[in-house]
């Protein structure tokens, strides 16, 4: 299971809300709990204090706030693990680009080689698709894996 019916509900709802900027997110799980941990992006904070360093805003980018990788490390100092990694892509397909998998890897390994990393496309404010891709270690790379959806458990919310 990548994530539940409600998570994904979620996930479309923020990248509706989040348009025309990409969203951004984790969710985060302890045994049978899950936590959906909705972040900020700040690519446009980025993009503002040095464009030459970060060409890109949040239309066409996502960086998770530091705040929120600071209290996404709480929940694994927690023991949470990082279960899936989402954003959304603004008036484009719901595909895993070149940026997306630089900002996966460190070197060559992925950061979070269990987790699912999920896009969700958003063209003109409406969710047109959303796609789920995991780490293959003998291919080196991420493909497409099917968006297992299955019925929550009792320990899931929102954060």
């Amino acid at each position: 299971m990548i994530l539940t019916p409600e998570e994904l509900a979620a996930i479309r709802r923020q990248a509706s809300e989040e348009y025309p900027h990409e969203s951004c997110g984790v969710i985060v799980t302890r045994g049978a709990e899950r936590r959906v941990v909705r972040c900020r992006n700040a690519q446009n904070d980025l993009h503002a204090s040095d464009p030459v360093r970060h060409p890109r805003d949040a239309r066409t980018a996502y960086s998770i706030d530091p705040a929120d990788l600071l209290r996404i490390g709480r929940l694994e100092g927690d023991g949470f693990s990082v279960a899936v990694i989402y954003h959304s892509h603004v008036d484009a397909g719901a595909y895993f680009s070149e940026t997306d998998r630089r900002q996966a890897l460190i070197g060559d390994e992925p950061l979070y080689p269990g987790a699912a990393y999920l896009v969700t496309s958003v063209m003109r404010g409406r969710v047109d698709s959303v796609a789920a891709f995991r780490w293959d270690a003998a291919r080196g790379d991420f493909l497409p894996v099917d968006l297992a959806v299955s019925e929550p458990s009792s320990g899931r919310h929102a954060t």
